[in-house]
C-alpha cells in the first residue's frame, strides 16, 4: 500500500473543495492541523468525518489514530465539521443578509479603472467596430420591420412563415410595441388553434380571440393578401 493517499476535503463552513495528499501514518490530531489552514476551522472546534468513494460515511476520525487506520483509499473524502455554536461564518452563509452597495450609473462611467472603461478605450466587447456594425444593421433591419408594419390594416388577411414552424393563415389583429418584447410586433388571430395565447401576454391584453387562437409575429414574418379562411371553399364531399 502507498505511503501516500489522496484525499478530497471539504467542510460544512464553505462550498469549496480542496484535494490533497497526507501520509498513512500522519495522526488524526495533525491532521486536523493541516486542515486548518485549508478550512479555518480552528482544530479545538472540529470533528473529522471520511466518506468512501460513493459518498458513504465510513468513520468518525479521532485523534488518536493515523490515517492509515482506517484504510482510506484514493480521492476518498474527508469532510470537516466546524462545531463552535458561535461560529461567525454563519452569518455570511445566506448571502442576502449581505449588505450590497449599489453604485449609479454616473459614478461607474465616472471611473477610470473601471471594466466598461478599459473595453471602450481598446474597442473589444459591445465596443469593437464590429459590434459597432452589428448594432447599425440591427437598428436598420428595426426600422424595416416597422415600414412593413405601417402596410398592414387591422383585419387583413395573411399568412404567416416563422422558421422551423409551419405555415398558417389567420387576420392581422394588432401592430405596434409590446411590453414582452422590444421592437415591431404583429399580433394575428390564426384560423385554427395553432398559437400561443388568447390576444394577451403576461395580463397585457393587445386584442382578443380565443384562447390558442392568438400569436405574436415579426412584421417581416407576414404577408397579407387573398388567402381563403381555413376550410372554406370546401365541399360537403371534401370535408371530413
Amino acid at each position: 500500500m502507498a505511503n501516500l493517499v489522496n484525499l478530497a476535503i471539504s467542510s460544512n463552513v464553505s462550498g469549496f473543495g480542496n484535494e490533497r495528499r497526507y501520509p498513512r501514518k500522519m495522526l488524526i490530531s495533525e491532521l486536523k492541523g493541516k486542515l486548518e489552514l485549508v478550512t479555518g476551522v480552528q482544530c479545538s472546534w472540529m470533528e473529522l468525518e471520511l466518506y468512501d468513494n460513493q459518498d458513504v460515511l465510513m468513520h468518525k476520525l479521532e485523534d488518536d489514530k493515523m490515517i492509515g487506520f482506517y484504510s482510506p483509499a484514493d480521492n476518498w473524502r474527508v469532510h470537516v465539521i466546524n462545531t463552535n455554536p458561535n461560529r461567525a461564518e454563519d452569518e455570511y452563509q445566506d448571502v442576502s443578509k449581505v449588505e450590497k452597495y449599489n453604485m449609479s450609473e454616473d459614478d461607474y462611467l465616472k471611473k477610470e479603472d473601471s471594466v466598461r472603461n478599459f473595453m471602450m478605450k481598446n474597442k473589444m466587447g459591445k465596443f469593437s467596430e464590429e459590434a459597432k456594425k452589428n448594432e447599425e444593421l440591427q437598428k436598420q433591419k428595426e426600422l424595416e420591420e416597422y415600414e412593413i408594419a405601417k402596410k398592414f390594416k387591422i383585419g387583413d388577411r395573411c399568412q404567416t412563415s416563422v422558421p422551423k414552424q409551419p405555415k398558417r393563415l389567420g387576420s392581422v389583429q394588432y401592430t405596434g410595441e409590446t411590453e414582452f418584447k422590444p421592437g415591431c410586433w404583429v399580433g394575428v388571430k390564426y384560423d385554427e388553434p395553432m398559437g400561443k395565447n388568447d390576444g394577451s401576454v403576461k395580463g397585457k391584453r393587445y386584442f382578443t380571440c380565443p384562447d390558442k387562437y392568438g400569436g405574436f409575429v415579426r412584421p417581416s414574418q407576414v404577408e397579407v393578401g387573398d388567402f381563403p379562411e381555413e376550410g372554406l371553399g370546401l365541399s360537403d364531399e371534401d370535408e371530413m
